[in-house]
């Protein structure tokens, strides 16, 4: 695959315990971007946040620690992140949705994986 050198940085904000269709929502929207054919995406999981309901979420305090936040990250065209954003709206029921210009500097994949 290859990605053009203009493309769109899709950021994603939820909690680690949003769930979707039983499944946590950031492995649901890591599987449906890669079922769609986008070019990548990473999770990473905060050590605190809040969001819109102000709510402070840290690994520091036990009780809350299972809802940490979760960023997901996606980089590939305009228009597939755009044919994608229909997909994010239908799964997540909070959350905050970025989109920003990215420079695609290398995408290079690796050894294909032994079957």
């Amino acid at each position: 695959m290859k990605l053009p050198e203009e493309a769109e940085l899709l950021r994603i904000f939820i909690g680690e315990s949003d769930r979707y269709e039983g499944k946590p929502l950031y492995e649901a929207i890591v599987a449906e971007a890669r079922r769609k054919n986008l070019g990548g995406a990473t999770v990473f999981r905060g050590l605190i946040g809040y969001g819109a309901h102000s709510r402070l979420h840290t690994a520091k305090l036990l009780r809350l620690s299972e809802d940490l936040p979760i960023v997901i990250e996606i980089v590939d065209a305009t228009e597939k992140i755009e044919a994608f954003l229909p997909d994010l709206d239908r799964m997540m029921q909070e959350g905050l949705v970025t989109v920003e210009r990215a420079k695609v500097l290398v995408y290079r994949p690796g050894k294909p994986e032994p079957a």
